[in-house]
């Protein structure tokens, strides 16, 4: 095995950049992911989180000492494997690597395998070794497509001269209400909620430095059994003084098409890894800004068509928020993410400023996603006069007391401002093609899970 010779000072390249190397000998440091033999060759797959290679073994090549070691060795062992890159259409990465030596770190004991291989594995099974699970290629792919999603949300405002301003996580009081916030005792000073948005204190921010973000988890206690829910999630939400409904949505267009492109740019492999072929890809190219506007009524007349003719099981009723059947038709019938906007007062938040056009509707927009992804986007104008902020406020059954800093907001200097929030984890089931959620994220928190 390896020795001070030339093999082991070959330099150092991880499986993503190996074509970099072609015809040159390399060092790639990761783990067995899976072993083929066929006679006198061997096919060790190697992952070192960036990728995976294929490398190929002929027994005559190497020392018997290589050979056996790599036939012999357990899926998931550590090591580091030396050999010259060659270039293969064939290979998924399209590369293979001649090995030449190799160096086991750990190797996994053959009494206690590693639990997942490659045959199928229930739900519950790899979610109580999501520890493990996410070593496999398809849930490492979809966790480097989420760190690109988060840096291109973060790269579109830092380059937009939008400011970094973090709220806090612990609460005194709620957005909208504390129906579905995890509670605490906080010292001597009664309860404390888990956040769930830093809108209020961005509002704040926004009205000292004009434009501006945050960026964190989030958490909600809703009871939902469904494919969209976290209890715990990451959002993002800017805020921009002197912002209407109109700057918002073209502010919410911009915003997703660049974080759309950014993965197309370095993720088609990941994608189609990820979803087994080109067509989510395909579909991808189209998110292109401007997207398609369509009011509250408008979708509800869209409903009311679609029962007539039999297309959708439930009759929305006129004055109710979308449900997710609703929602899904409504997305379908476009191919890229719709903006809806100006959804009846009455089913939206305290905060929204109303419609000067029609008192009844909200300045708002929720922008859907395509295929059945439901809302990854929901914002809106906020409400900027002093006296109906605290009457919406009072109806709304909250404590006066525990808002007169957000009054202070509309007692000092008011403007019209407009901000949203995008969830990751609904974006990246979006732009990954995931059936739910929960692979979203390294460690899904959900209503019947909390381990590991």
């Amino acid at each position: 095995m390896s020795t001070a010779s030339e093999a082991s000072l070959a330099p150092l390249s991880s499986i993503a950049t190996i074509g970099q190397h072609e015809g040159e000998t390399v060092r790639v440091r990761g783990w067995l992911y899976n072993l083929r033999a066929s006679g006198k060759l061997l096919f060790p797959i190697v992952r070192d989180g960036s990728g995976t290679i294929q490398g190929i073994v002929p027994k005559a090549a190497v020392s018997e000492e290589v050979f056996e070691t790599l036939k012999n060795l357990t899926l998931e062992s550590s090591l580091t494997i030396t050999g010259t890159v060659r270039a293969d259409s064939r290979a998924p990465s399209g590369f293979e690597l001649d090995v030449a030596d190799v160096s086991v770190t750990q190797r996994v004991p053959d009494d206690q395998p590693f639990p997942i291989t490659l045959k199928e594995h229930g739900t519950d099974f790899l979610m109580e070794r999501r520890h493990l699970w996410m070593r496999t290629p398809r849930q490492s792919a979809i966790l480097r497509v989420r760190a690109t999603i988060m840096r291109a949300a973060q790269e579109y405002f830092d380059t937009n001269d939008f400011v970094r301003t973090d709220p806090p996580i612990l609460t005194p009081a709620a957005c909208e209400g504390t129906s579905e916030l995890f509670e605490m005792k906080y010292f001597d000073e009664g309860n404390a909620y888990l956040t769930q948005s830093g809108q209020l204190y961005i509002e704040a921010t926004a009205l000292a430095l004009g434009k501006v973000y945050s960026f964190g988890p989030t958490f909600r206690a809703e009871k939902s059994k469904t494919r969209r829910h976290l209890t715990e999630f990451w959002m993002i939400e800017p805020e921009v003084a002197y912002a209407d409904l109109g700057d918002l949505m073209v502010l919410a267009e911009e915003f997703l098409s660049h974080i759309v492109q950014t993965v197309l740019a370095k993720h088609r492999a990941d994608l189609k890894t990820i979803t087994g072929g080109d067509e989510k890809a395909a579909k991808l190219e189209k998110i292109q800004a401007p997207f398609p506007r369509v009011s509250y009524d408008e979708a509800h007349a869209m409903l009311e068509e679609a029962f007539s003719k039999g297309l959708v099981e439930n009759r929305h009723t006129y004055g109710d928020d979308f449900g997710s059947p609703d929602e899904t038709y409504i997305s379908n019938q476009f191919d890229r993410p719709v903006m809806v906007h100006r959804y009846p007062a009455a089913v939206k938040a305290f905060y929204m400023q109303p419609d000067p056009a029609d008192a009844s509707k909200a300045l708002c927009v929720d922008v859907l996603a395509p295929e059945g992804y439901g809302e990854i986007i929901g914002g809106s104008q906020r409400v900027d006069s002093y006296d109906l902020l605290k009457q919406r406020i009072l109806d709304h059954g909250l404590p006066l007391e525990s808002f007169e800093w957000y009054l202070d907001l509309r007692r000092y200097g008011s403007v019209p401002h407009s901000g949203f929030g995008m969830g990751i984890e609904r974006v990246v089931a979006w732009v990954c093609g995931l059936e739910h959620v929960r692979e979203t994220i390294p460690f899904a928190r959900t209503l019947n899970r909390i381990y590991p």
